[in-house]
């Protein structure tokens, strides 16, 4: 008998969760969970125990939390959230404060008040009982990541100040004074928009993050707070959408969101509804080689999360175009895990039933990087990537359009002349390309992209 841990990593969103407890006793607890719960309920089985506590870290803002779903789904286990910093919840939940103890056998879970990336944030240490209160890990959620720690501006300038103060508070007055060997496990790894360059590792220990956390070298409140709101990067557009939704309670499903499949000439017929947005998930060749006019590229890979987030109307209905058809378990999660449940569709038989059918195909012509370098005085250049990486080095002559602002920024752009748009590998720059093409600009993708032209050893410009 022993104690079981298991960490499920969410790529994408980057996120981490948790099922951690007991065998001898059958008893566990989730925390942190992601909208689609299955994954909690099947680890559950395999080690043989019942999911008796969900417990949130905070009120999310960058994925649709699982807490609502997985407490209906498993019928034993209640929602834990921290009322302090005078949070609100629209849903059932047991309310807990700093110091709060939970046994589940020899294990000891204890609430410790880390307010900073929000102001009722909560962590969770984990003891032995026989050796409590010395904790062995702590379950930091947002406030301490590796290399990195929780952005403090996500509540908005007003509170943004305040909230760097408590973080700092947070950082220098409670994780620091633990013991070097304390294994921290966060709710978020590399890739995610909650931390500054957060590190590679999904776990560390006071010890090393003591010696290399940035954010654990400025022990003077005031140069911190700087640093702390000056190193955050840009905010997604959905984050705000995501503390509503999850502080309100997002409705429970019951299973994953149905998606009914349409031949080709029912599927047409509802791209005509102004309430359905268009989304092909297939990859940027296919996509390139010919697709309905008017669709968005955001190709079914785990980063589909968060650029639907950061694009789409949630209140739209989603319309697919798969690879395959059976690829439709595998790509509704990640628009649910963003908060999308509505979906008007797939397109039975892909694009191959719409070819047969005799539909109008759009095509794009992909360029190599060589061929951009090549024609490079006759091509709008244009870099979707993020403002730090443009700043680490683009191609020379290059424009910067953050993928996000690239609709609104459209009208700069010379619909006269070329676009070839790149990233860093030609997922977003397929993206762009598509809203490029609607707003009638010919554009063209770069496979391979950034990589693509470093590798090929032509000029950088910084």
């Amino acid at each position: 008998m022993s104690m079981i841990l298991e960490c499920v990593q969410t790529e994408g969103i980057a996120a981490l969760s948790y099922l951690i407890g007991d065998d001898k006793t059958g008893s566990a607890a989730v925390i942190d969970p992601r909208a689609d719960v299955e994954i909690y309920i099947e680890l559950a089985r395999k080690r043989k125990v019942a999911i008796t506590h969900v417990f949130e870290t905070h009120i999310h803002a960058d994925l649709m939390s699982g807490a609502r779903e997985l407490a209906e789904r498993v019928r034993t286990a209640g929602i834990y959230v921290s009322e302090e910093g005078k949070a609100k919840y629209e849903f059932d939940h047991v309310a807990i404060k700093d110091r709060a103890k939970f046994e589940f056998g020899d294990l000891v879970l204890t609430a410790r008040h880390t307010p900073g990336h929000t102001p009722e944030h909560m962590s969770y240490e984990a003891a032995e009982k026989k050796h409590a209160p010395k904790p062995w890990g702590v379950f930091s959620g947002d406030s301490l990541f590796v290399n990195s720690a929780g952005r403090p501006d996500l509540m908005g300038d007003g509170q943004a100040e305040k909230l760097a103060e408590e973080l700092f508070d947070t950082l220098y007055g409670y994780y620091l004074k633990l013991d070097d060997d304390v294994i921290i496990y966060p709710t978020h790894g590399h890739g995610s928009p909650c931390g500054a360059s957060i590190g590679d590792r999904l776990t560390s220990t006071i010890g090393y993050e003591r010696k290399f956390n940035p954010f654990l070298q400025i022990p003077k409140k005031a140069e911190f707070k700087e640093y702390a709101l000056s190193t955050a990067p840009p905010e997604p557009t959905y984050y705000k959408r995501m503390k509503k939704l999850n502080a309100r309670g997002p409705s429970v499903i019951g299973n994953l969101p149905q998606v009914p499949g349409l031949p080709p000439k029912a599927f047409q017929k509802a791209m005509k509804e102004t309430d359905n947005v268009l989304i092909d998930t297939r990859n940027m060749l296919a996509f390139g080689g010919g697709h309905i006019a008017d669709a968005l590229n955001i190709a079914g890979l785990p980063e589909l999360s968060i650029w639907a987030g950061w694009l789409l109307d949630p209140k739209k209905s989603v319309l697919l175009v798969l690879e395959n058809d059976q690829d439709v378990e595998k790509v509704v999660p990640l628009f649910l895990r963003t908060g999308f449940t509505k979906f008007a569709g797939f397109l039975v038989g892909g694009m191959k039933a719409w070819d047969n059918a005799g539909l109008r195909l759009v095509e794009v012509e992909q360029f190599t990087v060589h061929e951009v370098k090549k024609r490079a005085d006759e091509l709008q250049i244009v870099d979707v990537r993020s403002p730090e990486e443009w700043e680490e080095g683009h191609i020379p002559g290059a424009q910067h359009i953050f993928l996000p602002e690239l609709r609104k920024n459209a009208s700069t752009l010379d619909k006269k002349k070329p676009v070839a748009v790149y990233c860093d590998s030609g997922y977003r720059a397929s993206l762009g390309v598509s809203i490029l093409q609607q707003e009638g600009l010919e554009a063209h993708n770069v496979p391979g992209s950034w990589q693509a032209w470093k590798n090929a050893k032509y000029p950088v410009e910084e």
